[in-house]
């Protein structure tokens, strides 16, 4: 049985000198599209088959943390099932079923993944309910990421992660602090799911009151998780909020000038500078860009809009 260092791949730092020119700014990506399934969420989900006793795991997932789970439990001779909203990417749902788990699909305007995830925990008590972000071995796994950047050997005044439930952005400000680093961490979230920006300014978890339908699938959370909120609310500097047409532009830049297939979740870092690149002028940046799991159609449609 591996442990989790063995397990994941180290990410890959990506010095981009034509981003760095674009923006006037020190331009490294952190690229997760090269983690096993596609996703940083690998990190978080073999940390978690690998740390509970149970032979049965139950998630819900709008598709990324769902195939890493399913992968994991694969490896680990354990049993998944993962609820997903039937609006799923098709690459997503069939990437689950791939590594072995069973697919609940779900119409979310009749009951909620969370809903239905209740009603499988009732009906097999033995199984473990696994969160993709609120949870501290989530935290954990996703903190390696962070340490890996501490120890890259540059010294980032931003680094800039996606922010959907937490579990990513939690994570690397966890391993950042274990390696004393003095970046500061900016969130980019999807404007049409502002919750952990509003949530930010509240000093208070904030709930979206039904699932935004963003273009970043990934991002399409009700609320930070708890053990998430803990760590954002002194951990991040600021949430920029990113609109729907610098997700699309910033899926575009990262293919034409980093030649990176990137899935919208994970393009929202370069949308926030795309928000506000004066921020960012003279600076060393990190861009976490999470995932590249993208439904083709999707991809195709937004590089040729």
């Amino acid at each position: 049985m591996e442990n989790l260092i063995e397990a994941i791949r180290p990410t890959t730092f990506i010095e981009s000198k034509s981003l760095s020119r674009l923006f006037d700014a020190d331009i490294t990506i952190a690229a997760e599209t090269f983690q096993h399934t596609g996703s940083f969420k690998f990190r978080a989900a073999y940390n978690v088959a690998l740390n509970v006793p149970n032979s049965h795991i139950i998630t819900a997932s709008s598709g990324n943390f769902g195939q890493a789970l399913a992968l994991a439990c694969q490896i680990l001779n354990k049993k998944c099932t993962v609820v997903m909203p039937d609006t799923s990417a098709k690459v997503k749902v069939e990437g689950v079923k791939s590594f072995g788990a069973t697919v609940d699909l779900v119409e979310t305007s009749k009951i909620g993944r969370v809903e239905r995830v209740d009603q499988l925990m009732r009906e097999n008590p033995e199984a473990y309910r696994a969160s993709a972000y609120d949870d501290f071995l989530v935290i954990e796994g996703n903190a390696t990421l962070g340490v890996e950047i501490a120890k890259s050997g540059k010294q980032f005044d931003f680094l800039v992660s996606p922010v959907g439930g937490g579990g990513l952005v939690s994570g690397i400000i966890t391993g950042l602090c274990r390696h004393g680093s003095t970046a500061e961490v900016i969130g980019a979230e999807p404007r049409l799911a502002n919750d952990a920006a509003r949530s930010l300014k509240e000093g208070k978890i904030v709930n979206n009151e039904y699932e935004p339908q963003t273009v970043a699938d990934g991002a399409r959370t009700l609320s930070l998780g708890l053990h998430n909120w803990n760590v954002i609310k002194t951990g991040v500097k600021e949430i920029i909020e990113v609109s729907e047409e610098n997700i699309k532009e910033a899926v575009k830049i990262l293919f034409t000038y980093s030649n990176l297939k990137v899935e919208p979740t994970g393009a929202l870092s370069l949308g926030a500078v795309l928000e506000n690149p004066k921020q960012f002028d003279g600076k060393k940046v990190c861009l976490i860009v999470s995932g590249a799991n993208v439904d083709m159609k999707v991809y195709k449609k937004i590089l040729e809009s």
